[in-house]
This record gives structure tokens, sequence and C-alpha cells, in this order.
């Protein structure tokens, strides 16, 4: 089975640092999860993508057409945020780009069930996270947590 890593967050404003942070997973083998809807997203999954890699997104209500054109794998899920859950649950670790509150929640719910999360910087702080300066070194982190 490959590995899945989630890339969480959002703002446009982090669009390319998620971009590259997809590029980077798919170059690594591993498959981009995210929350299937635009900006952090839909950036994470253009880069894995366009690197050639394999992407799953989890939308949050009962249209798959809502999710963003480089999905390859659609989960529809029809409970709104609360399928923030469904999106840290399914990776191996997490990434977080960018965010508001939704992303704070998926912060919350990734550390207490265990998984790793590091955090690009400038983001969420999150006692049990990781902090990365790159999206290089987010991916480097990453990897090596679930190695």
């Amino acid at each position: 089975m490959s590995v899945q890593i989630s890339v969480i967050g959002s703002g446009s404003e982090y669009e390319s640092q998620a971009e590259e942070v997809g590029g980077l997973l798919a170059e690594r083998g591993a498959t981009v999860v995210t929350g299937g809807l635009g900006e952090v997203m839909a950036a994470a999954s253009r880069g894995a993508k366009n690197a050639g890699g394999t992407t799953i997104g989890i939308v949050p209500d009962e249209n798959r057409n809502r999710a963003n054109p480089w999905v390859d794998h659609v989960v529809v899920t029809g409970i709104g945020h609360a399928r923030n859950l469904a999106v840290v649950a399914s990776g191996d670790a997490v990434i977080v780009v960018g965010g508001r509150y939704g992303t704070l929640a998926e912060i919350g719910f990734a550390l207490t069930l265990g998984r790793p999360v590091v955090i690009l910087d400038p983001g969420w702080e999150g006692d049990g996270a990781l902090r990365a300066d790159s999206p290089q070194e987010a991916v480097e982190l990453a990897m090596a947590a679930v190695a």
C-alpha cells in the first residue's frame, strides 16, 4: 500500500507552497489526500498531478462534481465540516499549508489520532507538531515520520 499524505489548509496566498508540496510528495511516490475543493487543496492536487502522482479528494457534501479537476478519486461524505476527520485520518502524516479555523480543527484531529503533523511556516501553533521552513523540508519531515 502506498503512503498517503494529507495536505490541509486554505488561503490563495499559500497556493504556490501547496502546489510545490503536492509535486514533491508525488515525486516521492506518495498519494496526496486533500479536502478536494479549492485554494490549498486544489494547488496541492495540481502539483501532484503535474508530477505524475495520484490524488484523493474528500468533499464535504453529496456532489462529486464539486471536487477540483486535479482529484483522481473523490470521496463524497455529505457531512460538511465533519469530513475534516476523514481527511486527516486518511493520511499517514499531515502537512499544513496556511489555513483558517477548519485547518485548526484538522490539526487537532490529526494530533489526537497520533498522525505526524508538519506545519509549514508561517502557520498555526500545535503542541506535538513539527515545523518546516520550506515545502522541501515539510515533505522530508512528513516522509521521514512515516518511514
